[in-house]
């Protein structure tokens, strides 16, 4: 997956003429912060080459997780078409931009974001290439959320991670009474990603939320550690990626877990792919999610028809539809 080109563009633009040692720095300070989730009371884009580094080194691979996450709520949701978006710890507006795309329909959007480097991007970012009406707001997302109508879809993406855990079951309450429609959370796809979605789940279901996606039930997880549940998206590097991250190899897999999260059940009967498929001369093993609540492996043949195709076309984190 790679950027849309016009934001992989503005992107270049803003990134032209930064001297590439100070970027490699940057990076590494960045990069670091996100894998040990640090709060030390900082921003990890407290600074302009935080917020520049995060463009060339962060962005694609968030926005590849978020558009993959998008894209299976609108599957499980084929009616959603929201009007309004409100995005928690927007960044540069990543969610944004993937959102816009994949619904044309949005006509306004709310960004919430603490850091005014990462702010100022985004509003650079976006200039007259996103259409819908764009209100930035700061603050801190645990205290300072206004009081707002609710709105189609809401999402926070990478964020609760950044959050002290006892301030979380407060917050995912707050979001889930400012959506009208949706909400989707997305989280880095480690164990600690995994328990941070699940309690969201549990807190969702709870205040009779439907859970649309990625889980085919409403029922507990059934996978156990040191197994967790995630996803994982095939990122394109550009040069400038590689040679910040003193990477060889031209992409990188983005790992993630996310939650969707509506107000109206959704009618997709399917089992989610849990890890990638085991293909051999006429079948097909898969490790599923399936309705029932329950993880299997599943062995498919020729016979199987239709959902063998799907199969031996599915990846990690696809759902194969039951019908």
């Amino acid at each position: 997956m790679e950027l849309p080109a016009q934001l992989k563009q503005a992107v270049e633009r803003l990134l032209d003429g930064l001297p590439l040692n100070t970027l490699k720095q940057a990076s590494r300070t960045l990069s670091d912060r996100y894998r040990a989730e640090v709060r030390d009371g900082r921003l990890h884009m407290g600074d302009d080459i935080a917020a520049k580094a995060y463009l060339a080194t962060r962005l694609p691979a968030t926005y590849a997780a978020v558009r993959a996450s998008l894209e299976a709520t609108s599957e499980a949701l084929p009616n959603l078409a929201p009007r309004t978006l409100l995005d928690i710890g927007a960044g540069p507006g990543t969610v944004l931009w993937a959102a816009s795309d994949l619904w044309p329909s949005i006509e306004a959007a709310t960004l919430f974001e603490a850091s005014a480097a990462a702010r100022k991007v985004g509003q650079m970012l976006a200039g007259e290439n996103i259409a819908a009406e764009i209100r930035w707001l700061q603050g801190d997302v645990t205290v300072d959320l206004p009081d707002m109508a609710a709105v189609d879809l809401v999402t926070m993406a990478y964020v609760m991670d950044e959050v002290a855990p006892a301030a979380l079951p407060k917050l995912i309450d707050r979001l889930w009474r400012l959506t009208a429609d949706t909400l989707l959370i997305v989280e880095p796809g480690t164990p600690a990603g995994w328990r941070r979605i699940l309690d969201a789940r549990t807190q969702l279901i709870a205040s009779g939320a439907h859970i649309a996606a990625p889980c085919p039930h409403a029922e507990p997880c059934p996978l156990v550690a040191p197994d967790w549940c995630h996803f994982s998206r095939r990122v394109a590097r550009s040069r400038l990626h590689r040679l910040a991250k003193e990477a060889e190899v031209p992409w990188e897999d983005e790992k993630f877990i996310y939650l969707a999260a509506s107000r109206t059940p959704s009618a997709l009967r399917h089992s989610r792919v849990l890890a990638p498929p085991k293909a051999g001369s006429g079948k097909v093993s898969l490790k599923l999610c399936q309705p029932d609540g329950l993880a299997s492996e599943r062995f498919l043949t020729k016979r199987d028809g239709k959902i063998f195709k799907a199969a031996r076309r599915a990846d990690w984190g696809d759902s194969l539809v039951q019908g």
